[in-house]
């Protein structure tokens, strides 16, 4: 029996071997991790499409398809504190513009939809799933519906914050995306 130090813990003078994890540990960005960034999305003019500055990081669960693909593996292996500038050919962002995806289609055809006016997003029931369609004319009775992503063929310049990673649990792994803050409440 080991001996034990005087003390109200009753502490052993031969201690097992713990492993701590500390708090603020570097983990690297790698399939099944919950990484929160903080980003800014500029088109190669420079323009803002989006950020999340000012507001709540954006929490993603990392190899399950949250991010488009080229984001996801210029991300992969970085910890948090880590900042970076990309640039995502259209390729491996939402795509290459293809004008097959644009139809001509008659008003009548949108059946219930009143007031359809250019930039009116719809949903359309394709081969392939359901599609966001955008309206990108309307002359007459006819309307010009676009399936393209709005960004598809465009690079995407990303400024990029890595404010967080850490392991996902059982639950957020089982369901493909974060729980909790910056990601989807359940409810």
């Amino acid at each position: 029996m080991p001996k034990l130090l005087p003390g109200p813990l009753g502490i052993s003078e031969n201690p097992p071997e713990v492993t701590v994890l500390l708090s603020g540990s570097a983990m690297n960005i790698a399939p099944d991790a919950v990484v929160s960034i903080h980003y800014t999305l500029t088109n190669d003019a420079g323009e803002t499409l989006d950020s999340s500055v000012g507001g709540d990081a954006l929490a993603y669960l990392h190899g399950r398809g949250n991010l488009i693909p080229g984001l996801e593996r210029e991300l992969a292996g970085k910890q948090a504190g880590d900042k970076l500038n990309v640039k995502i050919a259209p390729a491996d962002g939402y795509g290459e513009y293809d004008k097959s995806l644009i139809q001509r289609v008659p008003r009548r055809s949108l059946r219930g939809i009143k007031n359809v006016h250019v930039g009116m997003q719809l949903q359309a029931n394709t081969e392939q799933g359901p599609r966001t369609v955008t309206v990108t004319h309307v002359v007459g009775d006819m309307v010009t519906i676009d399936g393209n992503h709005p960004l598809a063929g465009q690079s995407l310049n990303f400024d990029i914050e890595i404010t967080d990673v850490r392991a996902a649990t059982e639950e957020e792994i089982a369901h493909g995306h974060v729980h909790g803050p910056g990601g989807h409440h359940h409810g």
